[in-house]
């Protein structure tokens, strides 16, 4: 169909929409095909009544006649205009694109910028007109949501909530623009610097009814994930007010009260995941906010248990926390709640308390005391567990407990149950992250006890293959681990394990590793110093001499790291003495 637009005068454009309208069969009486408004009013009569008329609209050409009207100067025109291109962009993809091609999206955001300050109602009924419009406009589409983000929308939202707080209709419509727009990382630089965070609160605290406290909910969440904003809410007292919804909220049995504790008590750890925003709120271990938090773990409620065990992880995420915590008794208190889900516990309160322990053992000074304590003990219930999540955080906790802590690696690695479970959890290929910690800790029983006794429990319980394995990672540290372990294997019990070595083809893993250009320095050097130790075997040093390792070693005089080509020298005199 050919729309005339010769001319931007309403006669024209009101011709244009009448003509429309008559092709897309719209009935109109001669008195409402007169007037613009008629015009409109029949369209959007048409829209509400049949939301396939959305398409054929487009199609019909309609759409930028439209968006000349939003240029016109009288209000109701631009009301009714701004209805009928609300409904168009509505669910309706072909609807958003005619729209955007006609620029009405350029033309509605400069219009509520011309009128944001205005607070008669005439304006207001206008400005949420505009606001529906930009929100079904960019619901669901990247695209024309970072279009308006580059147009500087964000800005002049913000600023309108917070002139037009009281209301109602307009503040809804400024909070679901918000959470279309704060799904994307690029609006959160431009939230950042508003006073967002300052206006939400604010709105926040007036609040009575649950669904409005929720609508505001999803537009903090998306943009709580932003540091700078975690910080700027923790100042504007959102954390206040999300300690007192979990007050009152607590003991209910109510679905929308607990909705609402769950709600409060997942952002409250949301924000502690921010440097600057969960030391604000530890101050020294004696903030109030720390304290409540504390309290939560206690509780009777599995979700306050879970944010608080969270809370709890967040806070223990440097050294001077950590320690102020262990030595203030939070390690018992996290033990005790673990006790509680045991036997058929809920999981995630099982991984939250154990990722805090985990973090906890971290610092030098803490493992001592948390062996003290039972950790360990307390961790090892656990080893009968069949979800990944929990074997993960379990596997992490017993390597930072036992690192550097000889007596309790060696006492672990003797524990023929843990081995075998460990050994098992090597081959859990579904399970990258589990398979990965298993060999780790296998690999730290080794290296921190130095006991035969250990090597010995693994090496029965089939775990030297998964060793031999890990030296072939793709994570260097990975790699490291692991040679540095055979090598105390072969040094304190080769004979032991040297059918498990064969089997397993370390030599010509080794001799694959010496001879890789892109081995790091330590690789060489370790596995140098393994080849060494192997040669203590009649049947590996067969292998060692069929593999000509002593042509490889020799090249690797000349590595640029001293440390690999002074090992490089020792090994090649080794190997030269043993053939």
């Amino acid at each position: 169909m050919t729309i005339k637009r010769s001319g931007s005068s309403n006669e024209q454009l009101r011709d244009n929409l009448s003509d429309a309208l008559k092709k897309l069969k719209i009935t109109t009486t001669d008195s409402t095909a007169d007037s613009l408004e008629g015009c409109l009013d029949c369209l959007l009569q048409a829209l509400a009544q049949n939301k396939f008329m959305r398409n054929p609209c487009v199609d019909a050409g309609l759409i930028p006649p439209l968006v000349q009207l939003l240029n016109c100067k009288d209000q109701e025109v631009l009301l009714q205009t701004g209805r009928a291109l609300g409904n168009i962009c509505y669910d309706s993809h072909e609807g958003r694109n005619a729209v955007d091609h006609a620029g009405g999206a350029h033309i509605v955001v400069d219009h509520i910028r011309s009128l944001c300050s205005k607070t008669d109602p005439a304006s207001e009924k206008l400005l949420t007109v505009f606001c529906g419009m930009l929100m079904n406009y960019s619901n669901e589409n990247d695209t024309l949501q970072s279009q308006l983000i580059n147009m500087g929308v964000i800005p002049t939202l913000v600023k309108l909530l917070g002139i037009h707080c009281q209301n109602a209709a307009l503040t809804e419509m400024c909070l679901v623009a918000f959470g279309n727009l704060a799904e994307l990382e690029s609006s959160k630089e431009q939230f950042a610097y508003t006073n967002i965070a300052e206006e939400l609160v604010k709105l926040f605290k007036k609040q009575i009814e649950h669904d409005k406290k929720e609508m505001i909910f999803e537009v903090l969440a998306p943009l709580a994930e932003n540091d700078v904003i975690k910080l700027q809410l923790v100042e504007a007292g959102l954390v206040e007010c999300l300690l007192e919804i979990v007050q009152k909220t607590v003991d209910s049995d109510k679905e929308d009260d607990i909705a609402e504790l769950k709600t409060a008590s997942d952002l409250m750890v949301l924000l502690l995941l921010g440097d600057e925003s969960m030391q604000k709120l530890f101050e020294g271990g004696k903030g109030s906010v720390f304290q409540r938090v504390l309290s939560w773990i206690p509780s009777n409620s599995h979700q306050l248990q879970l944010a608080g065990a969270l809370a709890i992880a967040n806070f223990a995420r440097n050294d001077g926390n950590c320690i102020h915590m262990v030595d203030n008794g939070i390690v018992q208190k996290l033990m005790d709640l673990l006790d509680r889900h045991v036997e058929d516990g809920n999981v995630t309160v099982q991984h939250a308390a154990l990722s805090a322990l985990r973090n906890l053992a971290i610092p030098v000074v803490n493992k001592a005391k948390m062996l003290s304590a039972g950790v360990a003990e307390a961790v090892l219930k656990f080893l009968r567990s069949e979800m990944p999540p929990v074997q993960f955080k379990l596997l992490g906790t017993l390597r930072m407990l036992i690192d550097a802590q000889a007596e309790a690696a060696e006492q672990l690695g003797k524990n023929v149950k843990l081995v075998e479970r460990l050994v098992e959890w090597c081959e859990a290929k579904d399970h990258a992250g589990v398979m990965g910690e298993s060999n780790r800790l296998l690999s730290a029983l080794i290296r921190h006890s130095k006991s035969k006794d250990v090597i010995r429990t693994i090496v029965q319980s089939g775990g030297i293959k998964h060793l031999v394995t890990m030296a072939t990672s793709e994570h260097v540290i990975m790699q490291n681990e692991a040679l540095v372990a055979l090598a105390l294997i072969a040094a304190l019990e080769l004979v032991t394990a040297e059918k498990d070595l064969e089997n397993a083809q370390l030599v010509q893993i080794l001799h694959r590793l010496l001879s890789d250009d892109r081995s790091a320095p330590e690789i060489k050097y370790n596995s140098m110093v393994l080849i060494c130790a192997l040669i203590g075997s009649e049947p590996l040093q067969k292998e060692v001499q069929s593999m000509a390792f002593l042509e490889v070693v020799s090249k690797l005089r000349s590595h640029e790291n001293k440390t690999v080509a002074q090992q490089a020298s020792l090994t090649e005199q080794r190997l030269a003495v043993e053939s």
